[in-house]
Parts: structure tokens; C-alpha cells; sequence
């Protein structure tokens, strides 16, 4: 954990140490965050909300999205990296989808999250 940052005094040790048991390893961690800063993007979410509907090559988002498909190339390969899309070849066309069921729960769920608390 490195130096003590803290300027408090546990009250209650054992919750800190049930914590620690069960928190993920860092690196672990990192990947979590790195998951969700390649989903903090409004392109990229709404790529996948339109993966999420249709396998669709990078040509017909950038029409979809009114984005040069370089632009949405580069989106759909940060994307990849981060196992949120996949790519298959058919002929010269690419056509992307989501890469598994995961992506579409998360998406649901956070949704579900944000759209009960507007009541």
C-alpha cells in the first residue's frame, strides 16, 4: 500500500481488514479502469448501443454516427483492445459486434442505474 496517507485512526479494524481480503489484486484493478475509461466516451458508447442492435461494418457507423471512418476505425480499435468488440472478415468488409453477452449487461445495467434514479 505503500506510505500512510491517512490522517484517521481505524474504529473499526476488522471492517478494514474484511475489506482487504476481498479487494482485487491492483492489477486487476487497473483493468477494470481501463475498461471504463474506454466506455467514458459518448462515440464509443454509442457504437456499442448500435453493435448492441446490428453487426455493422465501419463504413455504415461512420454514415450511422456522421464520422469519417478513419475516426470511427480508431474508436473500433481502442474498443477491440478492451475486448468490448470483435471483428470478423468477410470478403473486404470487417464487421464489428459486440464482443459477448458482458458488454450488453453492462450497458442494461447502467441504464437501469440511471434512468430509476430520474424518477
Amino acid at each position: 500500500m505503500g506510505t500512510k496517507k491517512s490522517d484517521c485512526v481505524a474504529m473499526f479494524p476488522e471492517s478494514i481488514e474484511k475489506v482487504q481480503k476481498s479487494m482485487p489484486k491492483e492489477t486487476e484493478l487497473d483493468k477494470v479502469v481501463s475498461f471504463f475509461k474506454v466506455l467514458a466516451d459518448d462515440t464509443r458508447i454509442r457504437i456499442l448501443y448500435a453493435l448492441k442492435e446490428q453487426e455493422m461494418c465501419a463504413g455504415d457507423i461512420a454514415v450511422f454516427l456522421d464520422m469519417t471512418k478513419s475516426a470511427v476505425s480508431h474508436q473500433l480499435a481502442v474498443m477491440r483492445k478492451m475486448h468490448q468488440v470483435r471483428a470478423r472478415r468477410e470478403g473486404k468488409n470487417v464487421f464489428y459486434s459486440l464482443d459477448d453477452q458482458h458488454i450488453v449487461d453492462i450497458m442494461e445495467e447502467a441504464l437501469i442505474h440511471m434512468t430509476h434514479t430520474d424518477s
